[in-house]
């Protein structure tokens, strides 16, 4: 198969997958779903979602963060682990959407990637489940599946976003990248991937990567 044939494969076996994909994380708004993404970094989804509660119950805007210590903040996220510089981040970055921003998240790669603690991962997955705005936000999973099906060399997610983005329609990132997430999650994990349940990478697996499962 060639890259584009793959994608066309990968896009229709994951619509039939999951029709429907929900933002892993549990968030409100804008700003809600920034504080969540920096907090995974990581971490897991489903470790965050347990921990947020806690903090929005206290503060759920920029406003009510910085009335919180930094050093209250970490021993809330503390279970999320790099609690001391997730800190500094949330409550720095709260302070500047307050001076530059109104108090908004703001809409755009560039600035979002000038806050504490925001990378370009942080500011895509928030740009694209947000705002709508396309974009491939690519972790560690998304990476190592890319590779695995063929898709990507890459050596760091900068590469492989460059070419997911090459080969997957722009209108389908948003959803897609969501779509590879829960897929690896279910049937193509990084440890111990089970032959007869990960059927795509069955299907167009590159030979190193098949020579990676139990079978």
């Amino acid at each position: 198969m060639t890259k584009k044939e793959k994608a066309q494969y990968i896009i229709d076996e994951l619509e039939k997958l999951y029709p429907e994909v929900p933002v892993p994380l549990d968030h409100i708004d804008p700003y809600t779903l920034l504080i969540a993404v920096l907090l995974s970094a990581q971490c897991t989804d489903v470790r965050v979602n347990k921990i947020t509660p806690s903090l929005f119950s206290r503060a759920n805007n920029p406003h009510d963060m910085i009335k919180m210590t930094v050093e209250e903040i970490k021993e809330i996220i503390r279970p999320c682990g790099l609690s001391p510089m997730k800190s500094k981040g949330i409550h720095g970055l709260s302070e500047i959407l307050l001076a530059k921003h109104n108090g908004e998240v703001p809409q755009s790669f560039e600035a979002l990637e000038e806050l504490p603690a925001v990378g370009h991962k942080t500011a895509s997955v928030v740009m694209s489940q947000a705002f709508g705005v396309p974009a491939f936000p690519v972790d560690t999973h998304i990476h190592r599946l890319l590779i695995r099906w063929g898709i990507t060399k890459g050596k760091n997610v900068v590469e492989t976003e460059k070419d997911a983005k090459k080969v997957f329609p722009r209108e389908l990132w948003n959803k897609l990248h969501l779509q590879i997430i829960f897929y690896g999650r279910e049937y193509s994990p990084s440890r111990s991937p089970k032959w007869e349940k990960d059927f795509i990478t069955r299907k167009i697996g590159t030979t190193a990567a098949k020579k990676e499962f139990v079978q």
